[in-house]
This record gives C-alpha cells, sequence and structure tokens, in this order.
C-alpha cells in the first residue's frame, strides 16, 4: 500500500503548479540552460522524494538546484551538493554507489529515503517562508508513509525550521515533541518518541569548499542515524 501511495504521491508532486514564480524559474532554467548542459533535456518541474520505500531514515534538504534536482529529475542529483551526500551515504552503507548522476542512472537506497522541504528549484536558491508552506503537505505525507520512519537528518536550518513546522502537523503515531525546539547544530540530536531529529550541516560548496562539513563528519552524522536506528529495534531490557 505504501508503494502505491508514494508513487500516486510522486505523480501529484510532478504536476504540482502552486508556486507561480517557483514555476517560472523552473522553467526558464530549463529553457535557457547552463552551458556546460546545453545539449540536456532539463526536467524543468517538482522533483519528488526519493529512496527505499521502508526506510527508517529521512534526509530532509532545502530545495532542488537549479542545474541539479531541477536538472536530473532526482534530488540532490548533478551537483557538487549531491555527490557530497551520496558519496556519504554509499561510506556509511546507505546506497550503492558513491554518485549519481541522473533519475534513472542505477543508484538504490538502502533504509533511506531523501526528499526536500521544496520541491522546485527557487530563485538563489531561498525559497519564501509561503512557498515552503505550500510545499510543506507533501513532506508531511511522505512521513506519513514512511511507516518504519526512526531518524530524520535535516541538511542546514532551513531544512531543520521545515521539518519542525511539518512534524507539528504530521500528527505521526509515537511521536512527541519538546516543549522546547534546540537551536539548530551539526550533531544535535533531538529524541521525539519513535523519531530523533538529528542535525547536519548541509552539503553545500559553501560549507563543503571552506572546511565547514568535512566528509568525515558527514559520515559520522549517518552512522550516529544507524546507531539510533538500531537502538529503536533493540528489546527493552
Amino acid at each position: 500500500m505504501a508503494a502505491r501511495d508514494l508513487s500516486a504521491l510522486t505523480a501529484e508532486i510532478v504536476a504540482c503548479r502552486a508556486c507561480p514564480r517557483l514555476v517560472e524559474w523552473r522553467e526558464d532554467v530549463a529553457r535557457e540552460k547552463r552551458a556546460a548542459y546545453r545539449d540536456e533535456e532539463y526536467w524543468g518541474r517538482p522533483v519528488p522524494g526519493f529512496g527505499d520505500r521502508n526506510a527508517r531514515l529521512l534526509l530532509v534538504g532545502l530545495a532542488p538546484a537549479a542545474h541539479g534536482g531541477n536538472r536530473t529529475g532526482r534530488v540532490f542529483t548533478g551537483d557538487r551538493s549531491g555527490d557530497f551526500l551520496f558519496a556519504s551515504l554509499h561510506r556509511t552503507g546507505y546506497a550503492n554507489r558513491p554518485e549519481s548522476v541522473r533519475a534513472g542512472d542505477g543508484l538504490e537506497l538502502t533504509d533511506a529515503y531523501v526528499a526536500a522541504a521544496v520541491r522546485c528549484a527557487p530563485p538563489a536558491n531561498k525559497p519564501t517562508p509561503q512557498e515552503r508552506d505550500t510545499c510543506m503537505p507533501y513532506l508531511v505525507r511522505e512521513m506519513q508513509l514512511l511507516a518504519q520512519l526512526r531518524v530524520i537528518v535535516v541538511l542546514g536550518a532551513f531544512g531543520y525550521e521545515a521539518t519542525w513546522a511539518t512534524l507539528r502537523v504530521a500528527d505521526l503515531p509515537g511521536v512527541e515533541l519538546p516543549a522546547r525546539r534546540p537551536r539548530f547544530a551539526h550533531g544535535l540530536e533531538v529524541p521525539c518518541g519513535r523519531v530523533t531529529v538529528v542535525g547536519a550541516f548541509h552539503p553545500s560548496q559553501q560549507n563543503t569548499f571552506t572546511g565547514k562539513l568535512t566528509p568525515a563528519m558527514l559520515d559520522e552524522v549517518f552512522v550516529q542515524a544507524r546507531q539510533l536506528i538500531q537502538a529503536s529495534a533493540s528489546p527493552m531490557p
């Protein structure tokens, strides 16, 4: 049932035209293209989530990149951020290969699902709060359909804010939010009943090129996530 429902949700996301500014931008980028990709056909539509439908780990990013997901049709695919992210997922056992070129290239995730708070590439990589809130029902439904969900890794402060807003309305069984939300930080761990929220710096070039986020740091977050998942599956003493 979850597989059919996620497929239906994917189709709904891809067809969405709810935010005029984002629709215009994503389609303009797809027509004009970057010179390096002038011979490619851009996706130019909203980018759905991707991964294992039985995932216990959910990753939440900001939005597709104009010449990344907006070009390739898959979240975190075809840009430097995605290269950094999928290499780490491969090293920590969540991905079958260390790189992702475009949708349908053979990349598979195990026990992990990747989504974004906003599904269309935004100008200057900055969606508005209204655009984030318009997209929120999609993330709500993904969380509800990932019935085995145990850990949410939020990539960056925007993903952190969007995740909390989503959890407030998702009404997930066994999830209880703390009275006060901690400030975002890399490696932050916030127990929320059945689900634990873990913070990670976003794998943007601004962070990875400056050393604010290193491969080892991101690997540690995914190892931390796996330990939390394993602990949640262990019988109580």
